[in-house]
């Protein structure tokens, strides 16, 4: 992600996640779920270049070897900003599209 997202939490006004849904709550739901989107799409992005090692490594017996490629990967994925916080600065940046869904009443 080419954004500029702190990788760090920072203290936040509520009223200000308040104000788009009208309820603290809703918003919380709305990040929440986003948070999950974006943590199950670098699962799967990890788990897909880690695939590539693990067939390489059936042929050879129970030994254990390092892989440095391997290790720099992992370490990529490890300094992102974790999914709440890209959620987060896509909510405050309007990027997020949500809809609320409809009441039975």
């Amino acid at each position: 992600m080419a954004k500029n997202i702190p990788t760090n939490t920072q203290t936040r006004d509520l009223c200000d996640f308040a104000a788009p849904t009208g309820n603290i709550y809703e918003t919380v739901v709305i990040l929440s779920k986003r948070a999950d989107q974006i943590s199950m799409a670098e699962k799967k992005e990890l788990a897909k270049k880690l695939e590539d090692f693990r067939n390489e490594q059936e042929g050879q017996m129970e030994e254990f070897t390092e892989n440095h490629e391997q290790i720099e990967i992992s370490k990529i994925y490890e300094k992102k900003p974790k999914a709440g916080l890209v959620a987060i600065s896509e909510f405050q940046q309007g990027e997020l599209d949500y809809r609320m869904a409809e009441s039975d009443e």
